[in-house]
């Protein structure tokens, strides 16, 4: 009995590290994960005047003097501005405090290949002590300790950083995690991005110098180093969309290969590999000779050829004997060498290019038969049975599959509003929408467009129309619910109306605009600009020469620049 019960004290023992060991792992891995701050309201902005910087609410009050060389707003719903004056770094409040005194320098850290306002780290700042830096939060907190010869922001990846510890380079989130171990010379982001989830799957290409030069290797977005330093060049095949796989092409000695991952699914022995999306096949060359490949690394295509060009579903494979044709299957098909096909969004219709006598294009169905004759000068497909259409004059517009014109070709441009059931239609400085029934819904002379979350709004001096996108017309108390005032127009001139229709701002004005989030409108009369609050009192009568339409705070008017930058004035 004694026995047993000493070794069930061992196995209890035991099964404790190994939990222990579990737990640790869990904590370490959930300290990997970060969130990203989110800016709701914009409290904070950069007041210039006279080229000094300050700032102010978003009443307009001035927060911060202008008296500043410049004046940085890492997060612009918590009150911390950088204030810079010569040699001098400042962290000041919004009671113009001095704040973060205890290090010897704090700034921002500037994000990368980011264009918009929201251009810094939004919740961790670098701080200055002995020579080295480190991170912390805003309220000072140290989230690293200053070991670090250098901390910069990685491109295309918010919430990430670069470290530089002795002489070398890795990455770690900000919460201070290592997400890449300090062993490089270079890091840098393959550059993989996706709608859903931006750069989130995108890994590094990491970097050492050797006597040979630089070697390349990889490291997968969660960290795992997949490829050693060995190769003298590599980069992700961005055009396969794929979250949890890496195709990585990759050099050895001039050679180059196809990596999935740390597996070799087409080896170092070609002088060039290509990628074709349509097709997902690899065009691989071999001795001035070319051939194709299977993303799986199956060569469907001798390298026998001088040259392979993609043309929609099929491969045109030149020699000395002529021209040979594949599907995407790697089997010979026997069509006329002057056709291409592509295929549409629709499995109905197939675009047919045929250049037997100039450039013409038509619509076939699935089956090869001919809806619609190869006579235009170019054809898209469009939705539903409705295609772009071409004529000989290049002029543009929209044919269904019996070739009825729904839109006139005789227009300049017709696209599809990305993301939205609208089309539109241009012909000079005259913009036209359309709805997905292709009725003309708005036709505005020297038009823009703004694509919203939920709507689109287009606009030129006179007048502004919004629509949802599906294409049905909204009005400005559908657009802007909260306000408590609506512009309306009378006779050429503007005012402004509330809910109920009442009109308490007479027609005065040659252009207003709506009120914006922080309770000011922008007034137009005989050229020039002012701005009247949710009361409709003026606090700036028209006085300011402005060539766009402007967006006030207070008696301050936005002015945009650089990328996605903006500081506020008078």
């Amino acid at each position: 009995m004694k026995k047993k019960y000493i070794v069930g004290i061992i196995i209890a023992i035991v099964l404790v590290i190994v939990l222990g060991i579990v737990i640790y792992k869990v904590i370490e891995e959930n300290g990997k994960n970060y969130e990203i701050v989110k800016v709701n309201t914009y409290n904070y902005f950069v007041l210039k005047e006279n080229k000094l910087s300050g700032v102010i609410d978003r009443q307009g009050n001035i927060i911060i003097p202008e008296e500043y060389d410049e004046i940085k707003i890492p997060n612009p719903e918590k009150a911390l501005f950088v204030c810079y004056k010569a040699d001098d770094i400042k962290i000041l409040n919004a009671n113009k405090e001095e704040i973060l005194t205890q290090y010897e320098k704090v700034e921002p850290i500037r994000l990368k290949n980011v264009e918009s306002d929201l251009m810094y780290e939004k919740s961790v700042l670098k701080y200055l002590e002995n020579g080295k830096y480190g991170l912390i939060d805003f309220d000072g907190k140290k989230i690293t300790k200053p070991i670090y010869e250098e901390i910069d922001s990685v491109p295309y990846k918010e919430g990430e950083i670069l470290v530089k510890l002795d002489g070398k380079y890795g990455i770690i989130n900000i919460k201070g995690n290592n997400i890449v171990n300090n062993m490089y010379d270079s890091i840098s982001v393959d550059g993989y991005y996706v709608d859903s989830d931006g750069y989130k799957y995108a890994g590094y290409i990491t970097s050492i110098t050797t006597e040979e030069g630089y070697r390349y290797g990889y490291v997968n977005y969660k960290g795992k180093e997949i490829l050693k330093n060995e190769y003298n060049e590599i980069s992700r095949i961005t055009d396969i969309e794929d979250n949890n796989n890496t195709y990585l092409l990759c050099a050895k000695n001039g050679q180059y290969g196809i990596l999935e991952n740390e597996k070799v699914i087409i080896n170092n022995e070609y002088q060039s590999i290509r990628y074709d999306r349509t097709n997902d096949l690899f065009i691989i060359e071999k001795g001035t000779k070319y051939g194709i490949a299977k993303r799986d690394g199956n060569v469907i295509v001798p390298t026998q050829y001088n040259q392979i060009d993609v043309t929609g579903i099929y491969l045109y494979a030149k020699n000395e004997q002529g021209v040979t044709v594949y599907n995407s299957n790697g089997t010979q098909v026997n069509i006329d060498t002057n056709v291409a096909i592509l295929n549409t969004e629709n499995e109905k219709y197939r675009i047919r290019i045929n250049s037997t006598e100039g450039t013409k294009y038509g619509v076939i169905g699935k089956d090869g038969e001919e809806i619609i004759e190869d006579k235009y000068s170019y054809i898209e497909y469009l939705f539903d049975n409705y295609f772009i259409a071409s004529n000989e004059n290049s002029k543009l517009g929209i044919i269904d599959d019996k070739e009825n014109e729904r839109v006139i070709l005789e227009n300049d441009s017709v696209q599809e509003i990305e993301g939205t059931d609208i089309i539109q239609v241009v012909n000079g400085t005259t913009t036209k929408l359309y709805n997905k029934q292709l009725d003309n819904i708005c036709t505005i002379e020297s038009a823009n467009i703004v694509l919203k979350d939920t709507y689109i709004e287009i606009y030129n001096e006179n007048e502004t129309k919004y629509f949802g996108k599906d294409g049905k017309a909204l009005t400005n108390k559908d657009i802007y619910p909260n306000n408590t005032l609506y512009s309306i127009e009378n006779n050429g001139k503007w005012g402004f109306e509330d809910k109920n229709g009442n009109i308490l701002v007479d027609f005065k004005y040659d252009m207003v605009t709506e009120f914006n989030e922080y309770g000011f409108a922008g007034i137009k009369l005989e050229g020039k600009w002012g701005v009247i609050n949710e009361k409709g009192e003026e606090i700036v009568v028209p006085t300011y020469e402005l060539k766009d339409t402007p967006f006030f705070i207070g008696q301050y008017y936005r002015v945009k620049y650089g990328l996605g930058e903006n500081y506020f004035t008078k």
